[in-house]
């Protein structure tokens, strides 16, 4: 399965426990796509580990962390007034919102193993 959006990070702890971190920014327009991919990721886990998502530390196989924020930028006009010796600025319109996901999937050597062929994670 190829993912567009998430592009996964990867670290170990001393134990084998692996984690997963991926963060993506999207328009209004990608947020279906965004969803629909993060939800792809997560039925396949549960499906092929169906003792998760729960703490590891509890007897899981794996557990996650989905967290999001929504956000608007107001690009700044800047200018130099050589008269006063001051930056001056003026805020302009804000732009389009930004939707941002980050997906955190913490898992059992073998689950980390899995999900790696699963998604083609390197």
């Amino acid at each position: 399965m190829t993912l567009s959006y998430l592009d996964f990070d990867y670290s170990e702890d001393y134990e084998g426990v692996g984690t997963f971190d991926a963060m993506a920014s999207v328009s209004p327009q990608q947020w279906p796509a965004l969803q629909s991919e993060v939800a792809q990721v997560l039925t396949w886990c549960q499906q092929q580990f169906p003792q998760g998502p729960a703490p590891l530390e509890d007897g899981g196989d794996w557990d996650y962390d989905l967290q999001g924020s929504e956000e608007t930028v107001a690009p700044l006009a800047l200018q130099f007034n050589a008269a006063t010796g001051a930056i001056e600025r003026r805020a302009g319109a804000p732009g389009a919102p930004r939707i941002t996901l980050t997906l955190s999937i913490s898992g059992s050597p073998s689950f980390c193993q899995a999900l790696r062929s699963a998604f083609d994670l390197t």
